[in-house]
């Protein structure tokens, strides 16, 4: 019995076994399993194959470069610094070119200031006071220009002043120019190149024109049609980002500037070409915004014939570039497609699922399709025997014999 046992088993390992199907004549049903199959496969061909390149392998770790130069020059001439010529040593911070540039529009300029002391601003609130008592010595001010002297200077015997302080004095002026003072940066030029590598492909690319002629990047400028000249207008970059630059200039701001790469590798080369976007990044949603803008302050030091040290201190005013860089690279491969295509045939499983609910749950002839659908299978161990015959079925048979051969004998007789 046992290697009978062990035969059936090895032998039951190389059994094929199969589903049922029912076919069920319904027709709403059916229509909507064929509406479940096309959408999957509308699905699966359209967005997945067309539109996402399901059959590509893809890499988005790009590697990217950025080089700028600026270009342009503008004269001022003012107050408190005389006629001066602004190169871009002048009005570029850092002067390297970098992917993060600045570029000054506007200033306010306080020139000759010396430590010594001086009255504090009378716009800082802290620094408000009555009388000596409100101006604790080595106390700094808060928000302020210096280190309190325990002086209260006031104008008048019974008004209020401003406290005595030690700082650079005169302090900082607050009253900037109403027009921004090198608003002709709006037709310097910025040279942006950027050089990209696709690792996984070994792939390299540069937005820059591949031609020997030399005057090509003296001449072109940056437009839709001529997405491989790196040569941008200032003045249309803030324009593009929907913002004016005049009134930009005058507060400052931030620019983002954006270079996107989208490569289908399975396509020429040529076919791969950078697509610009330009944002404008600080926080300006309204006129009265009180963080929109961008400045910082910087001073040139210098040293006078007795040896004494003094400083022109300058609140920049201007309009920071970030240029950011991504993008994307596919290449066919088996990988991928076989995978999607897998998706797609375990969806097709899952349609089908969805339409037996319906046709066993939710229709009116639910109890009908579900008694097809499920076979319930009764047996009794006492008729089952060691070889796997019923005994009942068997009695039952012979039985039947016997009555059989009992009414041929009575007929003969």
């Amino acid at each position: 019995m046992g290697q009978l046992a062990c035969k059936g088993l090895m032998l039951s390992l190389f059994d094929y076994k199969t589903e049922k199907y029912v076919i069920a004549k319904n027709k709403k049903v059916g229509i909507l399993y064929r509406l479940v199959q096309l959408s999957i496969l509308a699905y699966l061909l359209g967005w997945v194959f067309v539109i996402k390149k399901g059959y590509q392998d893809t890499d988005t770790s790009l590697q990217s470069s950025v080089i700028t130069k600026l270009k342009g020059v503008a004269f001022t001439n003012t107050s408190e610094l005389g006629e001066r010529l602004w190169d871009v040593v002048d009005y570029v911070i850092p002067p390297q070119g970098e992917n993060v540039f600045f570029v000054v529009t506007n200033l306010i300029v306080t020139p000759n200031q010396r430590q010594r002391t001086c009255s504090e601003s009378a716009g800082i609130f802290d620094a408000v006071c009555t009388k000596n008592a409100d101006c604790q010595e080595g106390e700094a001010v808060v928000a302020g220009n210096g280190v309190k002297t325990g002086r209260c200077m006031k104008t008048s015997v019974n008004g209020t002043g401003t406290c005595e302080i030690f700082a650079w004095c005169p302090v900082e002026k607050k009253q900037k120019p109403k027009k921004p003072l090198l608003g002709k940066a709006e037709n310097f030029t910025v040279y942006i190149k950027n050089s990209i590598r696709f690792p996984k492909f070994n792939f390299s690319k540069t937005n820059v024109l591949n031609t020997k002629d030399g005057s090509y990047l003296k001449t072109c400028r940056y437009s839709k049609d001529n997405h491989y000249c790196p040569i941008f207008q200032l003045g249309n970059i803030v324009s593009w980002s929907g913002s004016n630059f005049q009134e930009m200039a005058s507060e400052g701001g931030v620019i983002g500037i954006q270079i996107e790469w989208s490569c289908d590798l399975d396509r020429s080369a040529s076919e791969c070409n950078p697509r610009y976007s330009f944002t404008r990044l600080d926080n300006k949603f309204s006129e009265k915004s009180i963080s929109s803008g961008y400045n910082f302050r910087f001073a040139k030091y210098y040293r006078d014939s007795d040896g004494t040290d003094y400083r022109t201190l300058i609140k920049a005013y201007g309009i920071r570039f970030d240029v950011m860089v991504n993008g994307k690279a596919g290449k066919f491969n088996i990988i991928p497609t076989i995978i999607n295509i897998g998706s797609g045939l375990a969806l097709m499983g899952a349609g089908a699922f969805f339409c037996d609910l319906v046709l066993l749950y939710l229709i009116k002839k639910s109890t009908f399709y579900r008694g097809k659908k499920f076979e319930e299978v009764k047996s009794s161990n006492k008729n089952l025997t060691a070889d796997g015959k019923v005994n009942g079925l068997q009695n039952s048979e012979c039985q039947q014999a016997m009555v059989q051969l009992k009414q041929v004998h009575s007929v003969e007789t």
